[in-house]
């Protein structure tokens, strides 16, 4: 028996090979890094290469869910499409029923459960999309905004991290990378710097391709190329300054 045509059915050792095939497609995409620092949430994001007379605002890998909320994925752009209309729609209809804006877990959550409800009936799909929900949730013993960062996947599934990578071939190093490197209190500017840093590790032309999101409580911005580009020429003379270091160091030896 094929297990892998029918979406409803475990092969005998527990797959369910069309999501399996989901987060293959997921892991083809590109690569989509978010990093949540001390005041604010960095979504950093791999822009592949555009045909010559395509009009880049039209591809978009980080988008706007709600007011609060700020979403990147990874995958196939079409299903992401549909997933993230419904996750708006949603956002709206709660705004209706409950006059207030839907917290960054509630939408992580109704993403996910969108994307389970597709592996267990027959007739459909999953998504072939992963994503990193973003924004800023009350906290309930504080009583202060924090920033916060969720990842769901093609399998329905959602957690919450303090920094994540998703698609791409290479991110089980890049998570490695994070983990090496991640500091809690880390401002703004080292997080952002963080995920450029992560970012050169798969991307060719530097600044070109990458897209870079800041999330703080009074809104979200998208850096300019000159401003990423300043940053990846910081990294490039510290890694140029760290290699002679090194030079001089066996040297001496």
């Amino acid at each position: 028996m094929s297990y892998d045509r029918a979406i409803t059915v475990f092969s005998p050792d527990g797959h369910l090979f069309q999501v399996e095939y989901a987060m293959e497609a997921v892991r083809r995409g590109s690569t989509a890094i978010g990093i949540k620092a001390k005041d604010c949430v960095v979504l950093a994001v791999e822009r592949r290469a555009l045909a010559k007379l395509q009009d880049p605002r039209t591809i978009r890998k980080i988008v706007t869910v709600d007011a609060r909320t700020t979403l990147a994925f990874s995958g196939l752009t079409a299903d992401a499409r549909v997933l993230i209309n419904k996750a708006r729609n949603e956002a709206q209809s709660y705004r209706l029923t409950c006059e207030d804006d839907p917290s960054i877990e509630y939408l992580a959550r109704f993403i996910a459960r969108t994307q389970q409800k597709y592996t267990q009936r027959g007739g459909v799909r999953p998504f072939g999309i992963a994503s990193l929900v973003a924004g800023f949730d009350l906290d309930v013993n504080t009583g202060k905004s924090r920033p916060v960062l969720y990842q769901t996947d093609p399998a329905g599934t959602h957690s919450r991290w303090n920094a994540q990578v998703i698609g791409g071939r290479n991110s089980k190093s890049l998570r490695e990378f994070l983990e090496k490197n991640y500091d809690e209190e880390m401002e703004e500017r080292a997080a952002v710097k963080l995920g450029v840093q992560a970012l050169l590790e798969v991307v060719d032309s530097g600044a070109k391709n990458m897209e870079i999101c800041v999330i703080k409580n009074d809104g979200k911005a998208i850096m300019g190329e000159d401003d990423v580009n300043e940053i990846v020429k910081e990294i490039e003379i510290e890694i140029e300054e760290n290699k002679k270091s090194k030079k001089g160091s066996t040297s001496d030896e």
